[in-house]
């Protein structure tokens, strides 16, 4: 007999191509994630998933975000990958003094899009395992007000919110 955690993932699988999408290239641990940020309700979950696969495809169409999109943001040198945490999660140093507010928020959301998928790929090596997580430290030395950005860090939490389970 099934799993009732197998049969939910069924029943999402099923909704997902219902709602005229497809989950091939993605794995169990994926789909578990969209489940778990749902309650398990499968038909709600399959409406997130393909939310976030509209939102990938339009806004990431490449499968990540190419350096030359975000060359500005790079070469301020805020933020540093540093390796694995102590748990084994990616861990990175994030300078706040080096950040100003930038002229354009798209450009920003695909800093902030890039920066974490970095991280995450460096993370899971290839080993999806569905609870993908970052450590962020943020150095606040010689911070003043002119590195405060109230749109960045709105817009950091909502696509946190809206598109990442």
């Amino acid at each position: 007999m099934a799993s009732d955690h197998a049969v939910k993932l069924t029943q999402m699988k099923e909704h997902i191509e219902k709602l005229g999408s497809s989950a091939e290239k993605y794995g169990d641990p994926t789909l578990e994630r969209f489940l778990i940020e749902k309650s398990m309700d499968p038909n709600k979950a399959a409406k997130m998933f393909v939310a976030w696969r509209k939102w990938k495809d339009s806004f990431v169409p490449l499968g990540f975000i190419p350096e030359s999109e975000v060359i500005d943001e790079l070469k301020l040198k805020k933020v540093f990958l540093q390796g694995l945490s102590k748990s084994g999660f990616p861990a990175m140093i994030y300078h706040g003094s080096k950040h100003f507010p930038s002229k354009d928020q798209d450009q920003f959301k695909k800093f902030f899009v890039h920066m974490l998928d970095k991280a995450l790929a460096s993370g899971i090596k290839d080993k999806e395992i569905g609870n993908e997580k970052v450590v962020l430290i943020m150095d606040m030395k010689h911070l003043a007000y002119k590195n405060l950005d109230t749109h960045a860090f709105i817009s950091g939490f909502q696509l946190l919110q809206s598109t990442i389970p």
